[in-house]
């Protein structure tokens, strides 16, 4: 289903203080890239690179799952616009969001996961994700994603 937003809705249920947070003043990077396969590579990378900055890699399935939706939505984006887009992290209260924003004015659609080569990366992010969204941006949009950052079981898991 797919879940459009304004804005980053506040969570329904805030519980802050049991989560690792990043170090102070280190819990947001923007990067741009340029329309060109490596460059999705590149974005995951960064993305690994962060969080082990951050102190959350020691939770190698949030790394995994981050490098995973990213590398989704910014091949989104290079199939899609074929433009410049731009990764944007924040790690805050416990939760790890990520944005990719572009120059296209498709709106992502969840596919179901089928035999296709392609088309499952929006399903990808609808199943992994805490909750995510798309908002329009002046000439683009941006397509997000957040991830709880605790080890718990089921800690960022969407809740029923």
């Amino acid at each position: 289903m797919l879940r459009l937003s304004a804005g980053c809705p506040p969570d329904p249920d805030p519980q802050y203080g049991a989560y690792p947070q990043p170090p102070l003043g280190a819990g947001h990077l923007s990067v741009e890239y340029d329309p060109r396969p490596a460059a999705v590579r590149e974005a995951r990378a960064e993305v690994r690179k962060q969080l082990e900055g951050w102190g959350l890699a020691e939770h190698t399935d949030l790394v995994d799952t981050a490098e995973l939706l990213v590398s989704e939505l910014a091949t989104n984006a290079l199939l899609h616009s074929a433009s410049r887009f731009r990764l944007t992290l924040s790690a805050a209260h416990g939760v790890l969001r990520c944005e990719v924003a572009d120059t296209g004015r498709r709106t992502p659609q969840v596919l179901q996961a089928g035999g296709a080569e392609s088309g499952r990366g929006m399903f990808l992010v609808d199943a992994l994700a805490r909750r995510w969204g798309c908002q329009q941006d002046g000439p683009g949009k941006t397509v997000w994603f957040e991830l709880g950052t605790c080890g718990d079981d089921g800690c960022g898991r969407r809740q029923p």
